[in-house]
């Protein structure tokens, strides 16, 4: 008797959720760009809403109660478990200072956007002003006392005083790789790394007119 054995074909298993780094880093970039294309484009909603979100730069998050349901983190809550609310808390308070900072960035600037997803990262953006061999040294104190920090407060409160200046000079930069190397400052033990990579940032010298490709180290580890 001869017999005959089904075939069992084996259906790709689903695709997981992305690292919650990646998750920051899209939002962040997804948000901004929704808000920046409408105030680019003078709409009063947009308008507003930045003007708003301002208010919190600096600020610990969800202290103040009108910027909730501005700061686009509602997808935190529908693809972090609630098991992960460290991981949570992260990655709100990331896109929170982030979306804060770039709401000050781009204050008044009409004619160009501030945040430019695969642009300057930080410390490349700031480097920028500095053009050749040159060293504007008070900008470069205010650059190193962003890598002092010890404390979240401190660090969004260091990150403001630079982003003024870039404002200043409408340079512009990546606001969701900012997003994404915060969130990983939160955790003391990727902490060096984050620091390591602004520093590099600031040393490279980028072609003109080419992206920054210099990514954070930080994008090839699970969260």
């Amino acid at each position: 008797m001869t017999t005959t054995s089904a075939t069992t074909v084996n259906a790709p298993a689903p695709a997981g959720p992305p690292p919650i780094h990646e998750l920051v880093k899209e939002i962040a970039n997804a948000h901004i760009r929704k808000l920046q294309g409408g105030y680019l484009n003078d709409r009063p909603e947009a308008v507003a809403a930045l003007a708003r979100i301002r208010r919190g730069v600096g600020k610990p998050l969800h202290a103040v109660p009108d910027l909730w349901g501005l700061e686009g983190t509602d997808r935190l809550y529908t693809d972090i478990p609630d098991r992960r609310e460290n991981e949570r808390l992260r990655a709100e308070n990331a896109v929170h200072i982030a979306v804060t900072l770039w709401a000050v960035h781009q204050q008044s600037r009409r004619d160009s956007p501030m945040h430019v997803a695969g642009g300057p990262q930080l410390g490349r953006a700031v480097r920028a002003l500095m053009p050749g061999d040159d060293i504007d040294e008070p900008l470069r104190r205010r650059f190193v006392r962003i890598g002092t920090a010890t404390s979240l407060d401190t660090l969004a409160q260091r990150l403001r005083d630079v982003v003024l200046v870039l404002r200043q000079h409408t340079q512009a930069m990546d606001y969701a790789a900012l997003a994404e190397q915060i969130y990983h400052w939160q955790m003391p033990d990727r902490r060096a790394r984050v620091r390591r990579d602004w520093g590099r940032n600031f040393h490279a010298r980028a072609q003109q007119g080419t992206p920054d490709t210099q990514g954070t180290e930080q994008t090839k580890e699970a969260s």
